[in-house]
């Protein structure tokens, strides 16, 4: 993780090495090779369970909502109170840097993530992973190609205005 970071400020550029650490709008001039490299080792060396492919498909499937994915990659922990309340790991003791069947998939790369979301937005949206497509956009691509447009009253549920 540290060396994956470490690269990236690399490859983000002079003003990123000089600060330490890469600006969201700094990934756009990362190449998309160099991204795909970082990727293929994580998943290269850890059965496929990390990398930011990985992330991205997780991501999708949590309908690029960020506390979901969060929860699902393990960034979150539920807390022990009568509602589901989740918060953030401390970093780095209750992060796993070890790869194990407890691991949940996508931990790492852990990306700063918990600082906000910008960075991790411009990496999983890097076009190193657009063959990563969403599942619901091929779906309405394909939908839209075979059945011609739809139209916008089938998108909106019928009001129930019963009492």
């Amino acid at each position: 993780d540290e060396e994956t970071r470490r690269l990236l400020i690399v490859l983000a550029g002079e003003a990123a090495q000089k600060r330490r650490y890469v600006f969201f709008s700094e990934v756009q001039f990362i190449s998309e090779a160099d991204l795909k490299a970082i990727d293929e080792l994580w998943k290269q060396y850890s059965n496929n369970k990390f990398g930011y492919s990985v992330q991205k498909r997780l991501w999708q499937k949590a309908n690029k909502d960020f506390t979901k994915f969060f929860i699902k990659v393990g960034w979150m922990k539920k807390l022990d109170t009568e509602i589901e309340q989740y918060n953030y790991r401390a970093f780095p003791n209750e992060f796993t840097w070890e790869l194990n069947d407890e691991t949940p998939e996508g931990h790492l790369p852990l990306t700063n993530a918990l600082r906000g979301t910008q960075l991790l937005n411009s990496i999983l949206s890097h076009p190193a992973f657009e063959g990563e497509e969403d599942e619901k956009e091929a779906e309405v691509k394909g939908s839209l190609r075979d059945n011609g447009p739809k139209p916008l009253t089938s998108l909106f549920p019928k009001p129930d205005y019963s009492f």
